[in-house]
């Protein structure tokens, strides 16, 4: 199986790839997302260190049942021949009730099938107002007229 794109990367190429990633990512499927990674994947979120597919998909699963509300936004900051370094914003609906808005960067590497074998996420989280959240799309993918990072100021 092959996850196209495959590096080597170009520009437009990585951009296909981190709008994938996001798209992904905000069907908060845990099987779909965890399917993207090699099955002996190495991530680092955080402070959590994952191996393998199984575990990224029971972090995941994990991850949303907690996170309510999830929306997200990855933008292309560099990127090489096989890897795609991003940055990123999410917002969402905390377990205490609390809006919060999380912002990361993270170093993916990829396997010449297409797959991510390296994660590297480094996040930081603001607590925000309801009044004050900028992503307010329908849960899934963002629309595609909806503004990026960089056009929110962010």
């Amino acid at each position: 199986m092959t996850r196209p794109p495959l590096p080597p990367f170009d520009k437009d190429s990585a951009a296909v790839k981190v709008r994938a990633a996001e798209d992904a990512w905000n069907s908060r499927d845990p099987i779909k997302v965890a399917a993207a990674y090699t099955a002996d994947t190495d991530w680092r979120n955080r402070n959590e260190f994952l191996n393998g597919r199984a575990e990224v998909e029971a972090f995941l699963a994990r991850k949303w049942r907690a996170e309510r509300e999830y929306r997200l936004i990855k933008e292309l900051w560099s990127f090489d021949a096989a890897r795609i370094a991003v940055r990123f914003a999410y917002e969402a609906l905390g377990p205490d009730g609390q809006w919060f808005r999380a912002y990361g960067n993270e170093n993916w590497e990829f396997a010449p099938d297409g797959l991510m074998a390296v994660r590297r996420a480094s996040i930081n989280d603001l607590r925000i107002c309801e009044g004050d959240r900028l992503f307010h799309w329908p849960l899934g993918p963002r629309p595609a007229d909806h503004p990026g990072l960089s056009e929110l100021g962010l």
